[in-house]
């Protein structure tokens, strides 16, 4: 896909996306616990609209990053679009401006790509000073990732795939995710 000013967008690669979207003008708009989880229910809206994989998101006051999937229904584009007027139209309502228009998205090709992303995502807030740890900062995916425990978004993780197994009765030895830790025989 040909955006404008050069820029140019890889869909359809069956590769993750690191995406960064920022409120209008970087204005501070998520900095109560109601539009944080504002935010996080409309991501599981369209987790499960479009069937996309969430790997890991952090919000920020006033920018997210997401480590997701291609979508199965639609393109990441329209998912994207989704998400954004679903959280701008419970915030905001109609008359201004929510989000920037664009948005900054990062074709993920290798395990050590998809590591580097997520590391980024879990230690933002910690970089920025919100937080001592990154366990310390709840509106992420790190305590997905570091317990296990399920939170308002489901995270396509090892967890996740174990925990589908025993749901169904069965558990295999080897759960390979895209980009996964495990190391390959």
């Amino acid at each position: 896909m040909v955006m404008p000013w050069g820029l140019e967008r890889y869909h359809n690669t069956g590769e993750s996306h690191f995406v960064t979207f920022s409120c209008y003008r970087r204005q501070a708009k998520f900095t109560s616990d109601v539009s944080r989880r504002v935010f996080e229910t409309a991501l599981e809206r369209v987790r499960r609209s479009f069937h996309l994989r969430v790997y890991g998101y952090v919000i920020m006051p006033e920018h997210v990053h997401l480590l997701v999937s291609e979508p199965e229904r639609e393109t990441l584009a329209v998912a994207l679009k989704s998400l954004k007027q679903g959280v701008a139209r419970r915030l905001i309502g109609g008359g201004e401006h929510f989000w920037q228009k664009r948005y900054y998205d990062f074709n993920v090709r290798n395990s050590r790509q998809f590591i580097e992303k997520l590391r980024y995502i879990h230690r933002n807030p910690v970089k920025r000073g919100l937080c001592e740890r990154p366990e310390d900062w709840p509106w992420s995916s790190f305590r997905h990732y570091a317990t296990g425990c399920d939170g308002r978004v489901e995270i396509e993780s090892e967890w996740a795939a174990r925990k589908r197994e025993r749901a169904a009765g069965k558990v295999c030895l080897g759960v390979e995710l895209p980009h996964s830790s495990q190391k390959r025989a």
